[in-house]
């Protein structure tokens, strides 16, 4: 039976409403869409916030994180209302993983993200780097507002790690933004991978959600239909 209830997770220096396009498409195709508003604040707050959202279904979900999200996810993804996972450009950890120990190396030539030093205990995008790393195929107006209203995370949040990852008992799909200078194409593609998730690639920068929202929308479809 295809699956109706869809729930959004944004990633770092977003939030929810960054995914009104993907939104909007998922609804014209006849699904019941929540987005999730995670603090960034630490990875137990934000998984509070997403199994809250899924307490309140009335039936199962594909549960999809971006970049960050992904994290919040497979934490979260343990939930009984979830029955499926669905990865934009987004990290996917293995037990005891977290962001900081899955870009501790990257690979040679690998851009390297904007991250400022922290102030505390918070993290920022260099403004004037933002759209470049983060938002290249978006309008530079848009780019500049993102750029302008980044929500900051916590480094706690970035250094937590994953206890039992969603992935290694439920079905996952990922889409690939291969122009991603945020999160290397390279690193999604092993991620995904490991995870034998159903894989999808487009041209997109990390912003993908954004750039390509008929893309992502499909890609969660296929979740929700368990179509490979």
């Amino acid at each position: 039976m295809a699956i109706k209830n869809i729930v959004l997770v944004h990633g770092n220096f977003v939030d929810g409403s960054g995914w009104r396009s993907v939104y909007d498409h998922l609804i014209a195709d006849g699904y019941r869409v929540a987005v999730v508003q995670i603090p960034n604040l630490s990875l137990s707050a934000d998984v509070a916030a997403t199994r809250h959202v899924l307490d309140s279904l009335d039936g199962p979900a594909v549960l999809v994180g971006h970049s960050y999200g992904g994290v919040v996810i497979t934490e979260a993804g343990s939930h009984p209302n979830v029955a499926a996972l669905a990865y934009i450009a987004a990290f996917v950890p293995d037990a005891g993983e977290s962001v900081s120990s899955l870009i501790a190396d990257p690979p040679p030539g690998a851009p390297v993200p904007p991250i400022l030093p922290p102030v505390d205990g918070l993290l920022f995008l260099d403004r004037d780097k933002f759209a470049a790393s983060f938002a290249a195929d978006v309008p530079e107006e848009l780019a500049a507002f993102m750029a302008d209203s980044q929500v900051p995370v916590a480094v706690e949040a970035l250094g937590a790690a994953v206890t039992e990852p969603a992935w290694r008992s439920k079905p996952c799909w990922y889409l690939v933004a291969t122009d991603d200078r945020m999160l290397p194409p390279a690193a999604q593609r092993a991620m995904s991978e490991r995870a034998k998730a159903t894989i999808t690639e487009t041209p997109g920068s990390h912003a993908v959600f954004l750039s390509r929202p008929a893309v992502v929308a499909a890609v969660i479809g296929q979740a929700a239909q368990g179509k490979v």
